[in-house]
């Protein structure tokens, strides 16, 4: 049955016309994972790594391995970025590899406009004697691929001040197609990869001076599948300790949770439950991240909650 379930998951997930972006419960901490506008935001140098393992339980379920790099350059309107993915699921292994540079304009006292451009290298590699062959014939099996590559373009605009931001992107502009180019099209197109549209959104609330409240919200839009749509609220008590919960519309609850261990140092877990039938064969999904930011001098008292 498990394997059974790696191959509704393969088909489903990776190749067919579904969400084909790695997700992350804590997108509010990993924005430049989707937009490249992200690069710099921060004003200053920000180091992210996260591991993802999805739907504990079941064999050949998605784990995903994240690092991310971004920084302002000096005093000046540029941001740049470089970020490595590893994404698997059942045979089933893509390494991505993202460099982001990020143009911002003030729009207002308190706002700044940031443009972004990002151009990746995504490495494709497929091990189809992991799967149970049924038909020996079948010429999707009759060869791995192994490290194929392929170049990819996005955008991205990010308008944010300290206590807001509204984003939008597209990670990959270029449709490729990754795994049967040489067959017929009524084969081949399942292959193909879809424009994903992100749409994201977040405010921070004072509540007093030692509370703050944050909701936030990503919407991936592709073309043949659901509108996958993430909600979330997360509390910071103290300047330290971040609690909070997200929802996936139609998929998870996500349990969030994070620690400021200093000034540089964030620590972050986050827990999701699947509401769909999914449920009944995975004990759930983990996510784990840690921060690391170099701050000068006076600059930003308080860590910044996106």
């Amino acid at each position: 049955m498990k394997k059974i379930i790696t191959i509704i998951i393969l088909v489903a997930t990776a190749y067919g016309y579904a969400q084909q972006d790695a997700q992350f419960s804590n997108y509010m901490y990993n924005t430049l994972s989707f937009n490249p506008a992200y690069a710099g935001s921060r004003g200053t140098t920000s180091i992210f790594l996260s591991q993802r393992s999805q739907w504990v339980g079941i064999e050949g379920a998605p784990t995903t391995n994240a690092l991310s790099y971004h920084a302002p350059i000096g005093s000046s309107n540029v941001g740049i970025g470089l970020s490595f993915l590893n994404d698997a699921i059942g045979p089933v292994v893509e390494n991505l590899v993202s460099i982001d540079a990020s143009y911002s304009i003030r729009t207002s006292a308190d706002y700044k406009l940031a443009f972004g451009l990002r151009a990746s290298a995504h490495m494709l590699n497929i091990d189809f004697m992991k799967l149970n062959i049924f038909n020996p014939g079948d010429v999707l099996a009759q060869n791995n691929i192994n490290n194929r590559f392929s170049p990819n373009i996005g955008v991205g605009m990010f308008w944010y001040s300290d206590k807001s931001y509204v984003g939008f992107s597209i990670p990959n502009l270029l449709e490729t197609r990754h795994i049967n180019k040489d067959l017929n099209s009524s084969v081949s197109s399942v292959s193909k990869e879809r424009l994903h549209y992100h749409l994201s959104a977040g405010y921070v609330f004072d509540i007093n001076e030692n509370v703050l409240f944050k909701p936030a919200i990503l919407t991936k839009i592709v073309s043949g599948a659901p509108v996958q749509v993430d909600v979330s609220s997360n509390f910071q008590l103290y300047d330290k300790f971040t609690v909070g919960a997200s929802y996936r519309v139609d998929a998870a609850v996500s349990f969030l949770a994070g620690f400021q261990l200093n000034q540089s140092w964030f620590l972050g877990y986050g827990y999701d439950l699947d509401t769909n039938t999914l449920s009944t064969y995975n004990s759930g999904s983990h996510e784990v991240f840690l921060r690391f930011e170099i701050f000068r001098s006076e600059k930003i008292k308080s860590p910044r909650f996106f």
